[in-house]
């Protein structure tokens, strides 16, 4: 995963994670990417240092950050782990499984998956609700 500073048309910063550029300017291209201050999608990259990572540096960064940091972290992975214990995982037919609930085809419950940057987006112009669950680096490991 790689970190991205980024910046909306509006000046606000924020930070996005992806998988690689390509990743980021995909999901931009199709409006997945969106400030969190005022939902703007005309995003940019920042300028930004480079960053050598080293189990030091990681140490550092998990260090750096303050105790409401922490909490919210803690409560963010645990709301995740929390929606994933209650939903049907359906791998990469995210986007199939979702519109069959959607159009009532199917029983509704919760699932989850994966699912492209277009089929997100048929997902949206189709009107159907979801939302990405963040993926944290414990999850890769």
């Amino acid at each position: 995963m790689i970190r991205f500073s980024l910046s909306c048309q509006n000046d606000h910063s924020f930070d996005g994670w992806f998988r690689n550029s390509e990743d980021f300017e995909k999901q931009k291209k199709h409006g997945l990417v969106a400030c969190p201050s005022c939902g703007s999608v005309r995003v940019e990259k920042a300028l930004m240092a480079p960053s050598v990572s080293t189990g030091r540096k990681r140490e550092k960064m998990a260090l750096a950050m303050n105790a409401e940091q922490k909490k919210a972290l803690t409560e963010l992975k645990a709301l995740s782990e929390k929606l994933r214990e209650n939903a049907d995982y359906v791998g990469g037919k995210f986007a199939e499984e979702a519109r069959k609930i959607h159009f009532g085809e199917t029983d509704p419950r919760g699932i989850y998956g994966e699912a492209t940057p277009e089929e997100a987006k048929g997902l949206v112009e189709d009107g159907v609700e979801f939302m990405p669950l963040p993926v944290f680096p414990d999850d890769r490991n």
